[in-house]
């Protein structure tokens, strides 16, 4: 019988997850588990170890967690577990020629687009920022260049027009799982058609920054709809309300969690209406209805439960 492939597995965002799961119940040998050091994370800053490494411990998977994995000590750890191949996704860091030549086979790379479009860190959320109504995710063969390679599989899905990148991701996940398995074995075998990217079509999918989460009331209704669910579960989208003058209230941070696109017009940011239904506001086009919101230090809460509470109305301002 068959020796099984060996495989080590680099990851450490959610995103990777199914896919390592999905390498150990398949029976492949997993000699590590490469993931990033454990972060400070919440206001205590605890060290709280991410759910791939939870996964891998439970499961007897050694954990290796350098801090630069392309130090020469880290690509020599790597090439003394003698893999037949690398799969990564969601790992944080660019993998160095030296490291992508450890394997045996060769190192694949699941990624959370239809590449060549948005190459990057986050795939997910700039595709439903941008209005996209299609996603999928791409298993490439992989090159020291970031997200270049030559692509092995796709499977596509439909963006949900409430859909969150959090909740997108998460099926993009469960999606790239059994892919990435058929594309080891068709590698493996040597029947990989691997096609390369047209680099006329390729477009950029930058990490996200905190302050990408600003709603600009300028903008049509329907782009900051998709500003909210694309900024989920992370940096989440937020504005400044500012209540009328005359009331002692001032300006307020006020994190957007869900949002809906009405008809309306008015100067942009402006409150039209402050109702059981939620708030609405001007935007560039159209209007944005406030569904869900939260103040810092406070739970998230129907937008109904804050307009009882604060006395918003309309004429209020949202935005800088």
């Amino acid at each position: 019988m068959d020796k099984p492939l060996s495989i080590v597995m680099l990851g450490t965002g959610d995103f990777a997850l199914p896919t390592f799961i999905a390498l150990l119940d398949a029976g492949f040998r997993m000699p590590a588990l490469v993931t990033q050091p454990d972060r400070p994370q919440g206001r205590k800053q605890e060290l709280i170890p991410s759910l791939i490494k939870q996964e891998a411990l439970a499961r007897g998977v050694a954990v290796f967690q350098p801090e630069r994995v392309n130090a020469p000590e880290a690509v020599e750890h790597v090439r003394s577990l003698a893999p037949d191949f690398l799969i990564t996704a969601a790992y944080g860091q660019i993998l160095s020629a030296e490291l992508l030549g450890v394997p045996r086979v060769g190192a694949l790379n699941l990624h959370g687009s239809i590449l060549p479009a948005y190459r990057g860190a986050a795939p997910v959320a700039r595709a439903i920022q941008n209005g996209e109504v299609e996603s999928g995710v791409t298993v490439i063969h992989m090159t020291p260049r970031v997200d270049a390679g030559g692509m092995i599989a796709f499977a596509r899905t439909p963006i949900g027009p409430d859909e969150t990148a959090g909740a997108l991701e998460d099926r993009l996940a469960a999606l790239g799982a059994p892919l990435i398995l058929d594309a080891i074995r068709q590698v493996a075998e040597g029947r990989a058609e691997i096609l390369p990217q047209d680099p006329a079509l390729v477009t950029k999918a930058p990490k996200l920054r905190k302050d990408d989460g600003v709603i600009d009331w300028s903008l049509p209704a329907g782009r900051i709809h998709d500003l909210v669910r694309a900024m989920q579960p992370w940096p989440i989208a937020s504005t400044i309300w500012t209540a009328l003058p005359w009331t002692p209230k001032g300006s307020v941070r006020l994190i957007v969690h869900a949002t809906t696109v009405m008809d309306g017009s008015g100067e942009p940011g402006t409150v039209l209406a402050a109702t059981s239904e939620g708030i609405d506001v001007a935007a560039g086009r159209g209007a944005v209805r406030l569904l869900k919101v939260q103040t810092p230090g406070k739970k998230p809460m129907p937008a109904a439960d804050f307009v009882r509470g604060n006395h918003v109305q309309a004429g209020d301002r949202m935005g800088g």
